[in-house]
């Protein structure tokens, strides 16, 4: 079997199994009984549908209508497919609504209608406004498109846009700027040859000339060759707009000196002999799919240094409109905005412009792992996958709308809602915030046992960039500033973070000799010590934290979690620092989940049960939330007297023999701690209320195990392990942690011990 016939069945499979199709309908409510029913529906449902009669804009409130967006399509047009028709057209479609889905969290539904006149078309698309808070019109062939999204703009109240247009103007506008700013070249002075008369070509030109390019300096080629003045041929009024006065009338008359070729046509338009005739570092959009008008590599041929994109992802450089229309209708989506307006789509392309020119970020890295995703001639636009997107795209959308006003809800902080979407793909990013605010009343200085981690430098760079933390990073400086060259970081050893070299290091005499001084009567020789100052970076960085050097160590990227804290232990230890325990934080679809201890004691005392149990309580508080603790154990309520239930009622005794700050309940099972009501019954008079949010285990093996199930099987984000007891001196990670993960905890590193006790 061919690729190609390969690639075609599983395509097929995917949209056939295990389920025809990619979407699907869910409840946002409970539906349970009688009473769920009776709010859902009769009699409950016309209490809302009274008040959306008595106003409107509630409908925003009490219905999805305001994260509700229709793609709307014909199927004249549909990719390079041409007119195959409405029903051949439906996974393209619903393939759209589950981008929207996927990268802005919208709901959407795909309309296929058989229609082709465009006057009707527009009518029925018009009598869907109740139903829908924007519209998205999609493969409608040129120049039926303009006339449908014309009629639907004037006579409806909410956005409507034609993403094969707007789009595509948009990423391509935004790519062009960057274009520019690579070659040193400006708006105003570059000659333009285009091909494609269509809706997306002619959408193209009119939004670079919102940027700046002069219309004079536009050639536009179709089929038929060059729009010139006095052309009947195949023309339309958005044609029209571009012609020439000229004698010219080929695309190969008109190339020489073009600064940029803007192809939205099909294969093999533009020779290289064409190419050899442009402008000096000429800057090539061949945007046809799947096969563009001239490959990347036939034009580094006759021009090395031409900056090339294409509408593929297997070429640098793909302009794909998913860059833009979920950003797009979220910003308006969320200020109720009545239409998309220049302002919005130019705030748009500044945004995406803006955050290619930004450092990477590691999420976009780790999804496009062996790419350089350094801003340049092969990296003018952001990934597709970039978590940043939305923050900064939608947010810009959002105060564009506000500021022209067109925003029916206007969002009274910004900052605020920035963060929100933030917290919609950073999924850390809401339960973080007071760790993080509470970490920023100090500048700790936050030492990496494993500096020269790909994951240890993107974490630094962002803790250099959004918090008051200083890195220290344990490596040899040479690697660590050839892997930030790599990795497209702007942060450099010694200008922005100290290292510390354990192959050759000033310090290093005074590191061995300290290790030395505290492990001498623990059998540990000077040569000894000299060995495991040159090897051993986690005890590096302990002795680091010993000498006040650094205020607290993260290490554990790679190895054993013991291991670390055997050496972490030996240095940081003291008669009031032991590890009591590891908390990880597991962030689920319904909340936050505590478990402990996952690390540290396989079979824990009593007496380190009751203290894991105090140490988890304390740093629950530190995310805002109030602890309920439960001991969990194959007993439950002295229903067995195995091991675990005899540790956990003993555990139990011990935190009654005082009083504490919060609230705790045991021995009990997994499914009593989150299920209040099983709770009640099995036993009425129990002390906790609601469902635990911290699970404490008899064994670090039924910890582990639970922490890694909701992983895995759960879609559990973990934050940690914190190691409790330590007095916040010591973090000990896992190697699955990823950038963003070492980013939270060097926030919980740098929280002052003064702010959690």
């Amino acid at each position: 079997m061919s690729d190609n016939q390969s690639l075609r069945q599983a395509a097929l499979f995917y949209h056939e199994h295990p389920k025809p199709g990619k979407l699907e309908i869910r409840a946002t409510k409970p539906m349970a009984n009688g009473r769920d029913l009776a709010r859902a529906y009769s009699p409950g449902v016309a209490e809302a549908c009274i008040e959306i009669k008595n106003n409107p804009a509630d409908a925003a409130r009490y219905t999805a209508r305001g994260n509700l967006v229709a793609v709307v399509t014909n199927g004249t047009a549909v990719l390079g497919l041409g007119d195959i028709g409405a029903l051949a057209s439906k996974p393209v479609m619903e393939g759209k609504a589950v981008l929207f889905k996927k990268f802005a969290n919208i709901d959407c539904f795909d309309i296929e209608l058989n229609q082709s006149d465009p006057e009707k078309l527009a009518e029925i698309v018009c009598a869907l406004e109740p139903t829908f808070g924007a519209i998205n019109l999609e493969d409608i062939k040129a120049p039926d498109c303009f006339i449908v999204e014309k009629i639907c703009r004037e006579r409806m109240n909410i956005p409507v846009f034609h993403d094969d247009q707007h789009g595509t103007a948009i990423v391509v506008g935004a790519a062009v700027k960057n274009a520019l700013h690579v070659t040193g070249k400006n708006f105003e002075d570059i000659k333009v040859v285009s091909t494609g008369g269509g809706a997306a070509g002619i959408a193209c030109l009119n939004m670079l000339l919102k940027l700046g390019l002069k219309r004079e300096n536009v050639w536009l080629c179709d089929l038929h060759g060059l729009i010139h003045e006095g052309r009947t041929t195949d023309m339309n009024p958005q044609k029209a707009a571009f012609a020439q006065k000229t004698d010219m009338r080929t695309l190969d008359q008109v190339i020489e000196g073009a600064d940029l070729f803007l192809g939205l046509s099909g294969p093999k338009v533009l020779t290289q002999s064409m190419v050899g005739r442009m402008a000096k570092r000429p800057i090539i959009f061949a945007l046809a799919n799947p096969t563009p008008e001239i490959l990347p590599e036939e034009v580094r041929e006759v021009a090395p240094d031409a900056i090339i994109a294409t509408g593929r992802s297997d070429f640098p450089n793909q302009v794909n409109n998913v860059l833009c229309f979920p950003f797009i209708f979220r910003g308006a989506l969320d200020v109720g905005a009545t239409e998309i307006n220049d302002a919005m789509q130019l705030a748009c392309i500044d945004g995406i412009a803006e955050l290619a020119r930004a450092t990477t970020s590691a999420e976009a890295a780790a999804a496009y792992s062996g790419e350089k995703l350094t801003f340049g001639a092969d990296y003018l636009i952001p990934k597709p996958f970039d978590p940043r997107l939305i923050g900064v795209v939608s947010s810009a959308v959002a105060k564009a709308a506000m500021q022209t006003g067109v925003a029916t809800r206007p969002i009274e902080d910004m900052a605020a809602y920035r963060q929100r979407l933030d917290g919609s793909v950073f999924r850390s990013a809401l339960i973080m915030r007071p760790v993080f605010e509470a970490a920023a009343t100090a500048s700790r200085r936050i030492v990496f046992a494993e500096g020269e981690d790909e994951r240890v430098l993107r974490s630094s760079q962002a803790m250099l960039e959004d918090t008051t933390e200083k890195p220290i990073l344990i490596g040899r400086p040479d690697v660590i500033e050839q892997r930030c060259e790599r990795y497209g970081l702007t942060i450099r050893p010694g200008r922005d973070f100290e290292v510390v070299n354990p192959e050759n290091d000033p310090r290093y005499r005074d590191y061995w000799g300290t290790y030395h001084e505290v492990m001498a009567r623990r059998g540990v020789t000077p040569d000894l010590a000299r060995a495991v100052m040159r090897t051993n970076t986690t005890a590096i960085g302990a002795v680091m934290v010993y000498r006040e050097e650094a205020d607290s160590l993260i290490c554990g990227t790679f190895g054993q979690y013991l291991w670390h804290l055997n050496y972490v232990t030996q240095l940081l230890g003291g008669p009031n620092l032991h590890p009591v325990g590891a908390l990880s934080l597991m962030i689920l679809e319904d909340g936050p989940l505590f478990v402990a201890d996952t690390q540290v004691h396989p079979e824990p005392t009593p007496q380190q049960i009751a203290e894991s149990a105090i140490g988890a309580a304390r740093h629950v508080r530190r995310f805002g939330l109030k602890p309920n603790v439960a001991l969990c154990s194959h007993s439950q309520f002295g229903n067995l007297d195995c091991d675990t239930g005899q540790r956990m009622r003993a555990a139990l005794a011990i935190l009654d023999s005082q009083p504490r700050d919060f609230c705790y309940e045991g021995e009990m099972h997994i499914d009593a701690a989150l299920d209040p009501e099983l709770r009640e019954r099995v036993f009425p008079a129990n002390r906790m209320e609601g469902a635990a949010n911290v699970l404490i285990f008899a064994n670090s093996d039924a910890a582990s195990g639970v922490r890694n199930i909701l992983k895995m099987r759960a879609s559990g984000l973990e934050v940690g392990p914190i190691l409790m007891g330590m007095g916040n001196r010591a973090h000990i990670v896992t190697p699955s942690i990823t950038a963003r993960g070492l980013l939270n905890m060097g926030a919980i590193a740098g929280t002052p011990v003064a702010q959690y006790g």
